[in-house]
């Protein structure tokens, strides 16, 4: 990878979107997609508000990248970017996590022994492994940490849950509801994806008073800030 090519950084919403956009320095021009719009930056990054959830998110990164390879300037990387909840201890609020694994947490079904992945009902997948090299860059470059990030369609709100999820998954650092989507989308144009997530809230019992929307915000603002060396130097023979 290289400062020419071009990077899609896929939010759910416009204040994270904008929050992204405030790393990047001179004004960005407007796209217009079929039920999207692009925030085109100077620096080759685009930004797109695709929406909550996997779905919505899937369905507009696609469209992101299917306008951009007929207008034959494809992307070389998608980024899912946003705030989430943070598995305590590990992921305070206001910290940065970066996925080292993109995992749907409740893609499957509920049996009397348990949850079982859809994977495990012998079709699909649940898991996205972003470039090592690239996790690793971004780690280093913002001081986040890495680990698993859980995409869910409905945000953890008991103790109970959070629990559920940390025996499922040991490595979970963070939980949100669009990386997947966006790393699904990816997937299908051959596009590397990475994801990161500033905590703006532990995973557990829901509490709006504990939530720090705006410091997870300038977290993320900070990161996009800082990881545009390790975007630029990074290529996909590192991995």
């Amino acid at each position: 990878m290289n400062a020419r090519t071009r990077v899609l950084v896929a939010t759910a919403v416009p204040a994270e979107r904008d929050a992204v956009a405030r790393a990047f320095p001179g004004p960005a021009d407007e796209v217009r997609l079929p039920g999207a719009t692009l925030l085109r930056t100077d620096g080759g990054h685009d930004l797109l508000a695709a929406g909550v959830g996997p779905a919505l998110a899937a369905a507009s990164t696609a469209t992101a990248l299917t306008a951009a390879a007929l207008a034959g300037t494809p992307y070389g990387l998608v980024v899912s970017a946003g705030i989430g909840g943070g598995f305590q201890p590990e992921a305070p609020v206001g910290s940065l996590v970066v996925a080292d694994a993109i995992t749907a947490a409740d893609l499957g079904a509920e049996t009397p022994d348990g949850f079982l992945p859809v994977t495990d009902l012998g079709f699909g997948t649940v898991t996205h492994l972003p470039p090592k090299s690239l996790v690793r860059g971004v780690a280093e470059a913002t001081g986040a940490r890495s680990g698993t990030v859980l995409t869910v369609s409905t945000v953890t709100g008991t103790a109970t849950r959070a629990a559920a999820l940390r025996t499922r998954h040991p490595g979970a650092l963070a939980e949100g509801m669009e990386g997947f989507g966006v790393a699904e989308a990816a997937a299908a144009h051959g596009v590397p994806v990475l994801e990161i997530r500033a905590v703006s809230n532990p995973v557990g019992p829901r509490d709006r008073a504990a939530w720090r929307i705006g410091d997870a915000l300038a977290a993320l603002t900070g990161a996009f800030g800082k990881i545009a060396p390790a975007l630029e130097s990074w290529n996909t023979h590192d991995d």
